[in-house]
């Protein structure tokens, strides 16, 4: 004789469940406090990048120092020998391995973070938290990168300084270098997962954004100063946030530069909002991108 299995089945007290998962809720909840209860996991995800980038590699992380090096000479011959743009007055070495390493920090984080829903939806189809763990991770694993990149910033900084005639003079820009990497880092951040949110419906841009986020360093003033921008562009100039933000960075490494700093304030605040848009959209996508990613 058969049996109905739920005839069987014990009644479950009320207060059985301690979480129950469902996809409603304000689109402007940050959801930050949530995020930070899963703190661990963003550290297991910065170390999985980590351990996986460098996996079955001959020079592990030297890479970091190998990658920015090379370019860096490749752009003092092209752009400094060749073009002969000008670097006012900074030793060309130190002017472009500086922006070499803010822009690829910058870089990293938005092509990382445009990536969430597409590269880890095998993740979020089996298991549930935060989404914003991820971009999150990605941001914090490029901060590691440059973290280990940096050490041979300082160390041409001291190689130029010791044994050459340049005398690079530090200023007090030096200390706004973590509001710099804040910034830079929230401002990809925000892009990154919208750029993500859209994704999901339009494929498209996954492959614009390689090709977007090079052509978007021509007109950042990374290669080239900010008094080298002709009179007729410099409109161009005052609302590209990332123009300030690159002009920043040589301030605080290099201490020469044309920025002030509320032309950086400007970029902060809309880092801010950016951020503020990013995660709006991307609650409401995450919702229901499994049903078109």
């Amino acid at each position: 004789m058969n049996q109905n299995p739920s005839q069987n089945t014990p009644a479950l007290p009320s207060d059985y469940w301690t979480e129950e998962i469902v996809p409603t809720g304000s689109l402007f909840d940050l959801k930050l406090r949530e995020v930070w209860k899963y703190r661990d996991l963003i550290l297991l995800f910065v170390k999985r990048d980590f351990v996986a980038q460098y996996k079955q590699t001959v020079l592990g992380p030297t890479w970091h120092f190998i990658v920015p090096f090379v370019t860096t000479v490749l752009y003092v011959i092209v752009f400094g020998n060749i073009m002969n743009v000008s670097t006012d007055g900074i030793p060309p070495f130190l002017f472009y391995l500086t922006s070499n390493l803010s822009w690829s920090f910058f870089a990293k984080c938005l092509q990382g973070t445009a990536t969430t829903f597409s590269a880890n939806q095998h993740i979020f189809g089996k298991v549930y938290f935060p989404r914003l763990v991820t971009p999150i991770s990605t941001v914090i694993s490029a901060l590691l990168n440059f973290g280990i990149s940096l050490l041979l910033l300082i160390g041409s900084v001291a190689y130029f300084y010791i044994f050459t005639d340049e005398k690079i003079s530090l200023t007090n820009w030096i200390f706004s270098l973590p509001l710099l990497l804040f910034i830079s880092g929230l401002l990809a951040l925000g892009l990154g997962i919208i750029i993500s949110s859209l994704t999901t419906k339009y494929k498209d841009l996954t492959v614009f954004i390689s090709f977007g986020v090079q052509l978007l360093m021509f007109f950042s003033a990374v290669l080239y100063p900010l008094s080298q921008i002709p009179a007729q562009y410099a409109w161009a100039a005052k609302y590209n946030p990332l123009v300030p933000l690159m002009e920043a960075f040589r301030m605080a490494f290099l201490g020469a530069g044309s920025v002030k700093f509320i032309d950086v304030v400007y970029t902060g605040i809309l880092a801010v909002v950016v951020f503020i848009i990013g995660i709006v959209i991307f609650n409401r996508t995450e919702r229901t991108f499994m049903d078109t990613v």
